[in-house]
């Protein structure tokens, strides 16, 4: 028995904890301070003074009559010289504004302007009937604005025809509706001549008007602030020549959707004329490759403008968008991990437009592919390759890779090493650097420095020479026709040094080749024996003075070549 009360005792808080109750909606749709004000006006547009009487604070009123009044001096005060904010800048919490400066249970929704003073117009939360928490206009607001004096001849009235005051459009003279449209169209056509005229005198007073990017932004700007000064002028003429609240109210939704409008059509204008701007530059620049980036990140663009667009307009008409946009961050993450390889490809594309490692044209080896690049997209490059055939490799890959841009060398590298036969005596070895040493240093190809032809080794069946020398070649065909040069030349000063080339083999003498040329190998010693004796053995180099003497000495293209025709020195 007692088990049972101690199990009923911990089940008690399941059953007896007091659950939050759940607050009925209010028929006058007083739950928040945006609904007290669209009943209000409702009620107003109806006429029906007695519902509207319940959207305000009452105490020392004693009947309905007086509380009808009341609201009849507050119409025509709004009206006169009163503004209330659009709808959709009113809170429509429960709870109120609680960023306004203001107690928690008070939210600011308007104002009115009379006999030099300005009154604010305020709501407070209380309790109805039933003591469910209710938004009414404050006692406090009432109470100043009653001490106000009206002004039974605003302008509107006194322009407008008496049979259009005497019939009734929602609640309106049906002359203040056409009043109102006319004021739309006078706004934008006044707007539309200010700017225009701004905009045809601003290029002749700034010189920088009449170049792009400024004139580009001027035009992206005219039409949003053609839209703006056009809105602005409206709630000037309408609040200045008394035009109803319930009117300007009704037009309240239709200015924030047309300043919103004005911004989504200055930022995609603006990324319109930024987008072929960037082309253009890319263009000029040759960065074909830059044109596909500024293309995606401009609908990128585009495609953000009307998502904020969107969320905006259905914000403005009071339509909750806060499960929406939830649902877009899940679906954002999980497009996010599925296009991770696409976001990652064109990270790399925004690299290679940055970086500019290559470019389109240029030789160059990818981690083991060697090619030319052909174009550079959004997604991948491609490469066609020295068999001619097409790679293509995502962009994410080819920027995280090693790049060899041969398109950027400065200097074109000539390295060989030359095997000579082990007959070769020491003076012909002396006669061999001394002359392609004089090949190189007489060459107007080659740069001076490294310029270096060595002995180097005993090979297996040779004794070699290493020759390494930068040539000043235009592209890799140039460079070809150089180093043919230097190498046939070098093949003469060979064949006078009475040498001759080695190659792998095992040398069994029978005395039926000619063998080494005796004649061509004295001449070669004596050479170096005039060397020795006048000072003048280039070994181990030549002097700064030789160097000099040399320098361009020899003719290139060489004496006989078809290239030599035509050229200015002939």
């Amino acid at each position: 028995m007692s088990f049972n009360a101690e199990a009923q005792i911990l089940g008690a808080p399941a059953e007896n904890e007091e659950k939050e109750e759940e607050i009925p909606e209010d028929a006058l749709g007083r739950r928040s301070p945006r609904g007290t004000v669209i009943g209000f006006i409702d009620a107003m547009a109806d006429r029906n003074y007695s519902r509207a009487a319940r959207y305000l604070e009452f105490s020392n009123a004693s009947n309905q009559k007086e509380r009808e009044e009341i609201v009849k001096v507050l119409l025509n005060l709004l009206d006169q010289g009163g503004d209330i904010l659009p709808y959709s800048l009113i809170s429509n919490n429960p709870e109120g504004r609680t960023d306004d400066n203001l107690d928690q249970d008070t939210d600011r929704i308007g104002s009115v302007s009379a006999d030099g003073e300005v009154i604010d117009i305020l709501l407070v939360q209380t309790k109805d009937e039933n003591a469910y928490p209710v938004w009414l206009f404050s006692e406090e607001s009432l109470s100043e604005i009653a001490s106000l004096t009206l002004d039974k001849t605003v302008f509107v009235n006194r322009i407008m025809p008496g049979f259009l005051q005497n019939r009734i459009w929602g609640g309106v003279p049906a002359g203040q509706w056409i009043i109102a449209v006319l004021l739309i169209i006078l706004s934008y056509a006044l707007a539309w001549a200010v700017i225009s005229f701004i905009s045809f005198l601003l290029p002749r007073i700034v010189k920088a008007a009449k170049k792009d990017p400024v004139s580009g932004i001027i035009g992206a700007l005219k039409l949003p602030l053609m839209l703006y000064a056009a809105v602005w002028v409206f709630v000037i003429f309408s609040r200045n020549m008394g035009l109803s609240i319930i009117i300007r109210q009704k037009f309240s939704v239709l200015i924030i959707l047309t300043g919103i409008a004005a911004l989504l059509i200055l930022l995609w204008r603006l990324s319109d004329f930024l987008g072929k701007y960037s082309q253009q530059k890319m263009i000029l620049r040759g960065n074909p490759a830059g044109v596909s980036i500024v293309l995606f990140l401009q609908r990128a663009a585009k495609i953000a403008i009307v998502i904020f667009g969107v969320i905006a307009i259905l914000g403005i008409l009071g339509i909750d968008v806060t499960t929406g946009l939830a649902a877009l961050g899940i679906g954002g993450i999980a497009l996010a991990l599925g296009a991770q390889k696409t976001i990652e490809n064109f990270v790399g594309s925004v690299t290679l437009i940055a970086d500019r490692p290559i470019r389109v044209g240029d030789f160059c080896r990818v981690g083991e592919i060697t090619g030319t690049v052909e174009k550079i997209g959004v997604r991948s490059t491609r490469i066609r390759t020295l068999d001619r055939t097409l790679v293509t490799i995502p962009n994410g890959a080819f920027s995280s890779d090693t790049i060899e841009n041969y398109a950027y060398r400065d200097k074109f590298r000539f390295n060989s090493i030359i095997n000579f036969r082990y007959e070769t005596s020491p003076d012909q070895l002396r006669f061999l650097l001394a002359e392609l040493r004089k090949v190189l240093y007489s060459h107007p190809k080659v740069f001076d420095d490294p310029a270096r032809i060595r002995f180097i080794g005993f090979g297996a069946s040779s004794l070699d020479i290493e020759i390494f020398a930068y040539l000043n070649a235009l592209d890799y065909n140039d460079f070809l026709e150089i180093r043919e040069d230097l190498m046939l030349l070098m093949m003469d000063v060979v064949e006078r040094s009475g040498t001759d080339f080695a190659f792998p083999s095992q040398t069994l003498y029978f005395a039926k080749d000619a063998g080494l040329s005796r004649e061509k190998g004295e001449i070669a010693e004596n050479q170096v024996k005039k060397w020795r004796e006048k000072g003048e053995m280039p070994i181990p180099k030549y002097s700064e003075e030789q160097i000099e003497a040399l320098r361009s000495s020899l003719d290139y293209p060489p004496e006989g070549s078809v290239t030599r025709k035509g050229t200015p020195e002939n």
